[in-house]
């Protein structure tokens, strides 16, 4: 018999980092305290992020319906519009996002801190004590204007909106507060969030939104002009009154897109998907009014997009003001440091991956009226798909940050994996859904049977980089998550170089084709820049290798 004494340890392997994409793999589809919560706060946010583009999606099918050149101009419009606001919109909104799910989770946990140092203050001898501490109690269990036993001497904190029993006076102890509340006087108040962070976005959103009004008013025509939309062209005009008008909805458009960051932070989804519901709506029916009933023509629809951005607005803004107090107590507290620090990482990425976009559709205006309206209705289908994916993304960016701000790796890992994993099998089924949707529906678009030929080409492309797409817009929502700014900017200008090169080559070869070739190029660029950095456990991921 051997003798036990000599038997080595038996030693478990550790797996390499780019296994953690395999983490529970067989949990994607189930719905587990996990599952729910990505689902709870991803299906409205995906709901609210695809409100817009199909808003846009049906402004593209009203001008469609007034001709080609004016499909044609507006898509140029609309390619600088986007060009200039996601330079300012990206990085606001996902810093805004991160910072504020970590600074309410940090708010949180020092609450519960609060409540159990106030618990310590009360006898432990007393039953009376230990039960009067089990729950917190809710205003609506409270009879306004009703006595408080002085007897009992209870004194309420308030803590997350809620009010806790902070101290139970008994023969015991004596160490309440010497502060007395006058128990007929006390009227309880729901105490507001204090977020800084939600004060500095509102304020960078404000000044960003003007200073971009003044820039697209002002630089129409240039900006056009090196769009590919010379004097002399009939798409001159109309893409210069629609530009001008819809710069003056920019500054609802960055507030807007900087609260839905707030609420996101806060894991809330719905709320945004409320006002922007509410906003679409109005679009459209403002859209049927102006551009047909009083012949506005693309015009129109300028006007009808910009008063739906500030509905939207308002409406965030007083659902803001009832949670969060707005008013910080210093201008320190307002950490603009900080968010200038990381905006300007993020403001090299966005002009990164914009760049590629915009210069795809200026080689696309380049080849003519018809298959500049295809590819822009090719690329408004391709973008409103893909940013479904975007619901998942902020799900995991906002799981995410909270997790790392409670130290909670194995959450973190574990949220990572499975937005992931329900991306890819989301693009599967955009794939499929896309491509035979724009293979029948596109004369919902135009009806320019030269037009529906060009698109009919671009479908391949557009179905096909559907899971690809959605892989490489959930990575960016883990990345911030894990306030991964700077590996986010540079990887993604190495990506840009190497896309916008392969663009104008293949634009020269290709034509069309060509130019979508490249895009799909791009976005495979872009996921695996990605799944290299998990999956090779650096950076914020380094504890996958320990």
């Amino acid at each position: 018999m051997a003798d036990e004494s000599c038997v080595a340890p038996i030693e478990t392997k550790k797996l390499h980092p780019i296994f953690v994409f395999f983490k529970d793999i067989r949990l994607v589809l189930k719905m587990d305290l996990l599952g729910k919560e990505i689902l709870t706060i991803a299906v409205p946010a995906a709901m609210a992020f695809a409100a817009d583009p199909v808003a846009s999606l049906i402004d593209t099918a009203f001008i469609g319906h007034i001709g080609p050149v004016e499909i044609a101009a507006v898509g140029v419009s609309i390619a600088i519009f986007n060009q200039v606001s996601k330079v300012a919109i990206f990085p606001l909104v996902s810093i805004t996002t991160s910072f504020v799910a970590e600074e309410e989770t940090i708010e949180r946990l020092s609450n519960k801190v609060a409540k159990v140092e106030n618990v310590e203050k009360i006898s432990p001898n007393t039953d009376k004590g230990k039960e009067l501490m089990k729950d917190d109690v809710k205003l609506e269990n409270l009879e306004n204007g009703s006595t408080l036993n002085a007897e009992k001497n209870k004194k309420l904190a308030i803590v997350d909106g809620m009010f806790f029993k902070q101290c139970y006076k008994t023969s015991q102890t004596t160490t309440c507060p010497k502060t007395t509340i006058t128990p007929n006087k006390f009227k309880f108040k729901k105490q507001k969030r204090n977020i800084p962070s939600a004060s500095t976005a509102l304020l960078i959103g404000a000044v960003l939104g003007v200073l971009e009004t003044i820039l697209l008013v002002f630089l129409a025509e240039p900006l056009l002009s090196l769009m590919g939309v010379r004097h002399g062209s009939k798409m001159l005009l109309p893409a210069h009154k629609y530009l001008t008008l819809r710069a003056l909805g920019a500054p609802a458009v960055l507030l807007s897109l900087a609260m839905q960051g707030v609420f996101r932070g806060f894991k809330d989804t719905k709320t945004p998907l409320y006002a922007t519901v509410i906003g679409d709506v109005t679009n459209i029916i403002l859209d049927l009014i102006l551009i047909f009933a009083c012949n506005l023509g693309v015009s129109g629809a300028a006007i009808a997009h910009v008063l739906s951005q500030y509905v939207i607005s308002m409406i965030l803004l007083v659902k803001l003001m009832n949670q969060v107090d707005l008013l910080p107590p210093s201008l320190k507290a307002l950490q603009l440091s900080r968010f200038l620090k990381n905006g300007l990482l993020l403001l090299f990425k966005v002009l990164a991956a914009t760049s590629c976009v915009t210069l795809a559709a200026s080689l696309a205006t380049r080849l003519g009226t018809t298959p500049m309206a295809a590819f822009q209705i090719c690329l408004q289908v391709w973008l409103t798909s893909s940013l479904l994916a975007d619901g998942l993304a902020v799900a995991g960016q906002a799981i995410i940050a909270s997790s790392f701000a409670e130290k909670n790796y194995e959450k973190a890992t574990a949220a990572a994996a499975r937005v992931l994993q329900m991306g890819f099998i989301m693009g599967l089924g955009l794939a499929v859904l896309v491509g035979v949707g724009l293979q029948f529906g596109s004369g919902m678009f135009t009806k320019d049977i030269n037009v529906k030929h060009i698109i009919t080409i671009g479908i391949p492309f557009v179905a096909g980089t559907q899971p690809i797409n959605s892989i490489a817009f959930i990575f960016d929502g883990v990345n911030f998550g894990a306030s991964d700014f700077a590996f986010s900017a540079y990887s993604m200008i190495v990506v840009a170089i190497m896309s916008i090169g392969s663009l104008l080559a293949l634009y020269k070869v290709g034509g069309f084709v060509g130019i979508w070739i490249a895009l799909s190029i791009f976005m495979g660029l872009r996921a695996i820049a990605g799944i290299w950095r998990m999956g090779t456990g650096t950076g914020p991921w380094a504890f996958l290798k320990k």
